[in-house]
């Protein structure tokens, strides 16, 4: 069964979602049979790289609010990431566009390292106050996941899965996906936001269950007629 993530680099209920979504995963009986893809979104396409801004910042000027309260924010959204084990220090997090990480996101996609590069650029930012937007950083992001440096330079040298990343926005604009992160199972139930384990454990169970009664049913209408089969009855 197949289930299609949309997130963005920079939102930080998309990194809190992707644990609780991984809880559920862990814990439930058919997880082998389970393939993800992560999907491309940007919360805001217009942001422009500032290294010598963090989020805090960006945030109270963007809102209207004063720093002490961006940062209240952000507090509360980091005991959140706390609870589920991460670690976030949006003090150190720079504002930095996601469309290049995205396209970093692709390329490792392409090799079967789409949930490592999510991991990883979801802990660069949010952790390690690293500028996702910075094609050193990407780079050795993605050696650090199993990409080799040369191929990760020429992409971001390039407009390599530029295309690939608009179309994932793309797609979901056409879904009526409008905040992420965005879980859609099977391709019929959509889980929107970072929603507590058992929500994504209940919804994992009823898309399997429907999954596999549609697989379990013959591929073709057959008309039955004369004919041999393998064990040498002909009729």
């Amino acid at each position: 069964m197949k289930i299609e993530i949309w997130s963005d680099v920079m939102c930080p209920f998309c990194y809190i979602g992707k644990r609780r979504f991984e809880d559920a995963l862990q814990q439930f009986a058919h997880k082998d049979e389970v393939e993800v893809e992560w999907k491309s979104f940007q919360l805001n396409p217009d942001m422009k790289t500032d290294p010598n801004l963090n989020i805090n910042q960006y945030l109270a000027d963007i809102k209207g609010w004063n720093l002490d309260y961006a940062q209240q924010m952000n507090s509360h959204v980091t005991e959140m990431a706390a609870q589920v084990g991460l670690q976030y220090d949006f003090d150190k997090a720079i504002v930095a566009n996601s469309f290049n990480a995205h396209r970093l996101s692709h390329l490792a996609k392409k090799h079967g390292l789409g949930a490592a590069a999510e991991e990883a650029l979801f802990k660069a930012y949010f952790t390690e106050g690293k500028n996702i937007d910075d094609k050193d950083t990407l780079t050795d992001l993605g050696i650090s996941i199993g990409l080799k440096g040369d191929d990760v330079k020429e992409t971001l040298d390039s407009n390599d899965y530029a295309d690939a990343v608009k179309h994932d926005i793309a797609e979901a604009q056409y879904l009526g996906i409008s905040g992420v992160p965005f879980f859609v199972m099977n391709n019929k139930y959509g889980v929107s936001g970072a929603q507590a384990v058992p929500v994504f454990s209940e919804t994992l169970e009823k898309s399997f269950a429907e999954w596999q009664r549609e697989n379990d049913k013959p591929k073709l209408t057959i008309i039955e007629g004369e004919s041999c089969t393998p064990d040498g009855d002909c009729g």
